[in-house]
C-alpha cells in the first residue's frame, strides 16, 4: 500500500476517531453510532443514482373521491326571545312610561282638546296611554311595582302588537266620519306561518328563525346532503356546482360560497366484496352554498334521488346516522 493512503488514513482516524477509542467520551460515541447512518446512505446514493432521479410513483386512491354541497337557507327573522328576555323588555316599557313625563299633561294637551279628552278616556280605561304595558299607573304609590312575572301573556310580542293595533283601530274608527263602516289596521305577517303549523318540510316558509339545510334521500333511504364523485379534470368547486344542478335542479338561484371545502367525511366500506374489486370507501369533501330564490326539484334528476327536505341542524339529527352527523354539525349553524 502506498503511503499516500496511509497518510489519509490517518487523517480520517484523527477527524473521526473510532468508537471503541477511550479518548471518546460516551456522549460522543452515541453520536457516532446515530450519525452512522449518513455515510451509508452516501455510499448507496453514489452506488445507484439512478434510483435518486427516478419519477415519483403514481399512487392509487384507496377512496372515492366526491364533493359534497351544504345549501343552506339564512334566517329570515330574529330568533324568539326567552321568558325572562320578555319580562325584562316589558319592566324596560312601564319604567319608559314612568319616566317620560316629567311635565304636567297639559304642557302636551290643551284643555277641552280632542287629543286631551282622548287621553282621559285612556287613563280611565286602562290607567295610562300604553295599551301594549296593560293596566299600569306610573303615578300611583304602586308604581315601584312595573316588574312582570315570567310567562305573562303581557310580555309576549305577539299580546303587544295586537293591543297596539287595537288601539288604532279605536281611535281611528272613533275619529271617522263614516260609522257604517269599520276601519281594519293591517297586522304585521305571523312569525309562525301554515307551513310550520303543518309541518312542511318541504317549505322554505318554515323555521323563519332557523336556517335551513337541503337534505336529499337516496334510493336506499338513506338521508344525506347532495354530494356525487369528481370526475377528471374538475375542481371540487365545479364538482359542487355540478352536483347541486344534477340533484336539485336548476330552478334554484343558489351562491357557492368560497373555494375551499368547510368539512370532510370518510366512510370506510364494510363489505368485503366491495373492498376486494373496489375503493375501500369515500371521502367527502362539502362546500357550501345559499339559496337566494326557488325551490329543489327531483323531476329528472341524474342521483335516482326520491324525496328532499329543508331541516334545521337540531331536525338533522332525526334523519341522518350518527357518524354522518357526527362529521357535518360542526358545520352548521346552531340558529
Amino acid at each position: 500500500m502506498s503511503s499516500g493512503s496511509n497518510g489519509a488514513r490517518r487523517v480520517a482516524s484523527l477527524l473521526r476517531p473510532a468508537i471503541s477509542d477511550p479518548r471518546v467520551c460516551r456522549s460522543c460515541q452515541e453520536t457516532l453510532v446515530r450519525r452512522s447512518y449518513a455515510t451509508a446512505s452516501t455510499q448507496a446514493s453514489t452506488e445507484t443514482p439512478s434510483t435518486a432521479a427516478s419519477a415519483f410513483p403514481v399512487v392509487k386512491p384507496t377512496h372515492t373521491i366526491k364533493a359534497g354541497v351544504v345549501l343552506s337557507r339564512p334566517p329570515q327573522i330574529t330568533r324568539d326571545l326567552t321568558d325572562f328576555e320578555k319580562a325584562y323588555y316589558f319592566y324596560q316599557k312601564r319604567l319608559n312610561e314612568r319616566l317620560q313625563l316629567p311635565f304636567t299633561k297639559y304642557f302636551y294637551f290643551k284643555r277641552g282638546t280632542p287629543a286631551d279628552e282622548d287621553w282621559k278616556r285612556k287613563i280611565r280605561e286602562r290607567q295610562t296611554p300604553a295599551r301594549d304595558i296593560g293596566k299600569y299607573n306610573p303615578y300611583s304609590k304602586e308604581a315601584w311595582n312595573d316588574e312582570l312575572l315570567v310567562g305573562a301573556v303581557e310580555s309576549d310580542p305577539a299580546h303587544q302588537v295586537e293591543m297596539l293595533v287595537q288601539d288604532a283601530e279605536s281611535t281611528v274608527n272613533a275619529t271617522s266620519q263614516d260609522t257604517s263602516k269599520k276601519e281594519e289596521i293591517p297586522r304585521p305577517f305571523p312569525r309562525v306561518t301554515e307551513a310550520d303549523q303543518k309541518n312542511d318540510q318541504r317549505s322554505l316558509n318554515r323555521a323563519l328563525q332557523r336556517t335551513l339545510y337541503l337534505l336529499v334521500q337516496s334510493k336506499d333511504g338513506f338521508w344525506t346532503f347532495p354530494s356525487s364523485p369528481i370526475v377528471a379534470e374538475e375542481t371540487l368547486r365545479q364538482a359542487a356546482e355540478r352536483t347541486l344542478e344534477q340533484a336539485a335542479g336548476v330552478n334554484m338561484n343558489t351562491w357557492m360560497v368560497g373555494y375551499h371545502p368547510v368539512g370532510h367525511y370518510v366512510y370506510n366500506f364494510r363489505n368485503p366484496s366491495k373492498l376486494a374489486t373496489g375503493p375501500a370507501g369515500e371521502k367527502v369533501f362539502f362546500m357550501k352554498s345559499r339559496i337566494m330564490a326557488g325551490q329543489a326539484d327531483l323531476s329528472g334528476n341524474a342521483q335516482n334521488l326520491t324525496d328532499f327536505k329543508w331541516l334545521s341542524k337540531d331536525e338533522i339529527s332525526k334523519f341522518v346516522k350518527p357518524q354522518y352527523y357526527a362529521s357535518v354539525k360542526n358545520m352548521l349553524a346552531d340558529r
